[in-house]
Parts: structure tokens; C-alpha cells; sequence
């Protein structure tokens, strides 16, 4: 599942090529994908939106509309591509978004396109959510607290701080994983960056929240914050067959690297399963209780 660095890589790449354009028309393909609103009223109430803005919240991404925030989860394996216009759709298209020309630049000229996705750029094209698993969804909102009021801080945001952190750690008694992978303790984190921020601090996940001192929380903070930039300053983690184009996989820590040795003290890293999930760990330099 795309995490932060993932999905902010995506909001960057759409944001030049979808910004200044309107959606002409709608095709959901599979209902489902739809969590909000009717399709009826979907197709009505987007037809004519103008693109204003493309942002990320956690790992949801937020295109901000005329008159609406059009929310997309990737879930297990959403994509999203930009596409010729008379492209034939595929198997797994869940929902194409048909846009009106590239705007023009003041000079005259046509917008150069980024190199992402098929058929970039071209006048006329469309943008297209595909999702294999169909575990994807998308929402058409006037509010965007309407998906996103339960989450937590953003951990790149200015407010997110290791005092917040620290106390946020504080007030609860749970095992350090699965609160870091709790969305609506902190936003955005999921298996992969948690296991790089855990082993940057030296913090064992099965420790327990309200037993981490000052000095833990602020090397956690300062952890979980370091993993993240650098995850999107490498375009996030190619990890299978979803994701493609980050190279952060080339640079992780523990996640993924099991029987291999850690790259701080040369301990065989190990595999934990941690609330139904595979967890990565140093033995040595995460030692509980330490």
C-alpha cells in the first residue's frame, strides 16, 4: 500500500498536468470504487469542475475542485495515470475523469509534460484510476472533514513537534507498531516507514507507548520526520508490483531485509509478526526495555 512518501510523490507529478483543467465527464466503471456520493449525483456534480488544486492528506490524495474535494485512497493497489484520450480502457479501470485541453502558457505555448504515467501532456486526455484488487475508493465531498476528520497530525506538518509526539505517546498504553500505525494517532505512517523510523531510534515496536522517555520520543520525532523526507526525496519505495518508480527500497534499513545484517551493528535482522503484521527488526540495536 502506497504510505506518505508514495502518495505525496503522486500528488507532485499530477499537480502540473491537472491544475487549470476541467473534468468534461465522468465513466465509473465499477461502482464500488465510489464511496461517496450516489453515481448519479457523482456524475452531475463533477461534470465541469475545474482542478484548482492537487494536494495529500495521510495517504489520501485531495484534488481540490471548483466546488468540491475529490478524495482518492490507493488502498492495496490504486494507481492513477494520465492517458491519451482515446486510449481503450483496461481490464482493472475503475474510473476515468475525461479533462479538457492542456491550458496554454502566457507565452503562447503548449505546457511541457512530466514523465509520468502514458500519453502525458497530450491535449484532450484523461485521467484514469486503476485498482486491480478493487480495494481502492473515491469521494466527492463539499467538506473535506467528511473523510478526513478522524485522522492525526500530519508528521511533516509544523504543529506535529516531539513535545506533541512525546505527550501524544504519554496519554496511551498501547505497543509502539500498531499506535504508529493507527491513522488517527498519526497520519500517513505505514509498514515500511515505521520500521525505518522504529530502528533510527533505537525503539523496539512491541514497547509500550506510555513507557517511552523524553529523549526516545524526540529521537522517534526526529526518526519518523527523516524517514519521510527521504522517502520522498527518493519518490517513495518500489516495493512490488504496485508502486514503480521510487528508489527508497535501495536505501531501507530493516524493512525487507531479513537474514541480512543491520547496517549499524551488523546483527542478523529478524521478522516479528505485530498485530497481523510482518515487522522488521535489529535485535541489538532495538532492545526492549533499553
Amino acid at each position: 500500500m502506497p504510505e506518505l512518501p508514495e502518495v505525496e510523490t503522486i500528488a507532485r507529478k499530477l499537480r502540473p498536468e491537472l491544475v487549470g483543467r476541467s473534468i468534461v465527464k465522468a465513466d465509473l466503471l465499477w461502482s464500488r470504487t465510489l464511496a461517496a456520493p450516489a453515481p448519479a449525483e457523482f456524475h452531475k456534480q463533477i461534470k465541469g469542475q475545474e482542478i484548482q488544486a492537487v494536494g495529500r492528506r495521510a495517504k489520501y490524495l485531495n484534488i481540490r475542485l471548483s466546488e468540491y474535494h475529490l478524495f482518492v485512497h490507493l488502498r492495496m493497489s490504486g494507481d492513477l495515470y494520465i492517458k491519451e484520450e482515446n486510449t481503450t480502457p483496461e481490464k482493472h479501470d475503475r474510473l476515468i475523469l475525461s479533462l479538457t485541453p492542456v491550458p496554454s502558457l502566457s507565452g503562447g505555448g503548449e505546457k511541457a509534460p512530466l514523465p509520468l504515467g502514458e500519453g502525458l501532456g497530450v491535449r484532450g486526455s484523461k485521467l484514469v484510476f486503476n485498482d486491480t484488487r478493487k480495494f481502492g475508493r473515491v469521494w466527492l465531498v463539499r467538506d473535506p472533514n467528511e473523510v478526513v476528520s478522524g485522522l492525526g497530525p500530519e508528521p511533516l506538518s509544523e504543529e506535529f513537534t516531539a513535545q506533541a509526539l512525546y505527550e501524544r505517546l504519554r496519554s496511551r498504553h498501547r505497543q509502539l507498531k500498531p499506535l504508529l500505525l493507527d491513522q488517527s494517532f498519526l497520519a500517513g505512517l505505514g509498514n515500511i516507514y515505521t520500521d525505518e523510523a522504529l530502528h533510527k531510534a533505537r525503539l523496539h515496536p512491541l514497547a509500550v507507548s506510555d513507557s517511552v522517555n523524553w529523549e526516545q520520543a524526540q529521537a522517534l520525532w526526529e526518526a519518523i520526520r527523516e524517514v519521510l523526507q527521504e522517502g520522498i526525496r527518493r519518490n517513495g519505495a518500489s516495493i512490488d508490483w504496485v508502486y514503480r518508480g521510487g528508489e527508497f527500497q535501495n536505501y531501507l534499513r530493516v524493512y525487507d531485509r531479513v537474514g541480512q545484517p543491520c547496517q549499524v551493528c551488523g546483527t542478523v535482522i529478524v521478522r516479528l509478526v505485530i498485530g497481523q503484521r510482518g515487522t522488521h527488526v535489529c535485535p541489538d540495536c532495538q532492545r526492549i526495555g533499553s
